[in-house]
């Protein structure tokens, strides 16, 4: 695996501290990364739309805790 200077070097400190592998650190490191995801297939709506919050100008700032913006909604 080819890595820049600077991760190369940040890996190899981390390396030294624990006295573990470098190969070792970056197996742990990854499957660490890869739990966090969702399995292939399987994104949810927050994975899909994460991007788009806070994108859309001139709305209301407190719609979530403001009742009035919610008069009529559902009729």
């Amino acid at each position: 695996m080819k890595l820049p200077e600077h991760l190369l070097c940040r890996l190899e400190t981390e390396a030294k501290a624990p006295r573990v592998t470098k190969s070792s650190l970056v197996r742990e490191s990854l499957e660490r990364a890869l739990r966090k995801q969702p399995p292939a297939g399987k994104v949810s709506c927050y994975d899909l739309s994460r991007g788009l919050a806070g994108s859309v100008k001139g709305l209301p700032t407190d719609l979530a805790e403001n009742p009035k913006y919610m008069d009529g909604f559902g009729q």
